[in-house]
């Protein structure tokens, strides 16, 4: 909106040139959401410090410091990450792209799932909200609805393609394959980041660094210069994704200043299940999904402790792990979080530099 108020006095005004360019849009973007979330976040804290309503409901049988140390604090703050994303977007984005209106689809689709699993959450006093099957179903209904509309804004040479890193070159057309493996990939990266955000800042540093790695990826995936270079596969328009990407940067960096140990404040279903929704969703529209697999590796490794633990609970009567997912596994150990929070950032930041290197190991 703004953008476009800016880029048509360009010809009285040369210097708004500027906000042409994609890098300063997504710059001043990740600025943009920033600073909203900073601002908003201290009212809307206290606005849902101020009614014991809004606390988050602790698993009872997790560790006991979560029982003491974190009963009380609000959830909810999924709100502020989305308002603070679609603000910007709106602000800096060409919003009649079809790929920026997928991508805040998917985003405010998956933040409704997860906005009414906190809701129901803090009703009943437990940490159990919509049931697990009618969850499931609706992330499904979502990604298929999103898989359609990614389907129809691409050409029908590459919709069903699927690109293998490290390979030039090495693309398969799976055909309708696509659409459960598309699933998958929207429902599993919603999941693995909700099941992630179970300590004070876990998941959102991750998530800023996949979210910062996509908008390097869409940026060459949109470029036709990059695109042949690097052999990828180029996407008309895509680029201008980079924009909600730099916002969800922001939001999220804004969201860590009061999500920070001790968080005064947690992002909830709303936050987790919306993240994860919007960065599947982007890893489909650039066809990087394998990349989303390496560089959210640490998403993958909470979700499959998950998967392990119940298939072995189930099946041979055991637990593999203390407590699942796998960083309450450690907490159980005796690890301090502090120390598990910042280990997992490590591992988050190999993981990320290794997928950026399968766009030149080619």
């Amino acid at each position: 909106m703004l953008n476009n108020l800016l880029l048509s006095l360009s010809n009285s005004y040369s210097f708004l040139n500027v906000f042409s360019y994609i890098t300063f849009r997504t710059g001043i973007a990740i600025f943009t959401s920033l600073i909203f979330v900073l601002y908003f976040g201290r009212p809307f804290i206290n606005y849902l410090k101020s009614s014991p309503h809004f606390d988050q409901p602790i698993r009872n049988d997790g560790p006991i410091s979560h029982i003491l140390k974190k009963s009380g604090t609000p959830t909810f703050g999924g709100i502020l990450i989305i308002f603070g994303i679609v603000f910007s977007t709106l602000l800096w984005a060409d919003i009649e792209n079809i790929y920026v209106l997928i991508s805040i689809f998917a985003a405010l689709s998956f933040a409704l799932i997860g906005f009414v699993d906190d809701f129901l959450k803090i009703k009943r006093k437990n940490s159990k909200g919509i049931n697990a099957y009618i969850k499931i179903i609706l992330q499904i209904l979502f990604s298929l609805m999103i898989f359609y509309l990614i389907s129809i804004s691409m050409s029908p040479d590459i919709r069903y393609f699927f690109s293998m890193p490290f390979y030039k070159n090495l693309v398969f057309d799976i055909g309708y394959f696509y659409i459960p493996f598309a699933i998958l990939v929207i429902v599993g990266s919603s999941n693995a980041v909700n099941l992630t955000d179970g300590l004070d800042g876990l998941a959102t540093v991750p998530v800023i660094l996949v979210t910062l790695t996509f908008i390097f990826i869409t940026y060459l995936v949109g470029n036709v210069i990059f695109a042949d270079y690097l052999k990828l596969i180029n996407i008309k328009n895509v680029s201008e994704v980079c924009i909600v990407l730099g916002a969800t940067v922001g939001a999220c960096l804004g969201f860590l200043w009061y999500n920070a140990p001790p968080a005064k404040i947690f992002m909830g279903d709303t936050g987790s299940l919306a993240l994860g929704g919007l960065l599947g969703s982007v890893s489909l529209i650039t066809k990087h999904e394998i990349a989303l697999f390496i560089a959210g590796g640490l998403f993958v490794l909470e979700a499959c402790s998950v998967i392990i633990q119940v298939l072995s609970f189930k099946l041979f009567g055991k637990r593999v792990f203390k407590m699942a997912p796998l960083h309450h596994h450690f907490e159980k150990k005796g690890w301090a979080e502090s120390t598990i929070v910042i280990r997992f950032w490590i591992i988050s930041i190999i993981l990320v530099l290794l997928a950026l290197s399968t766009l030149k190991l080619r």
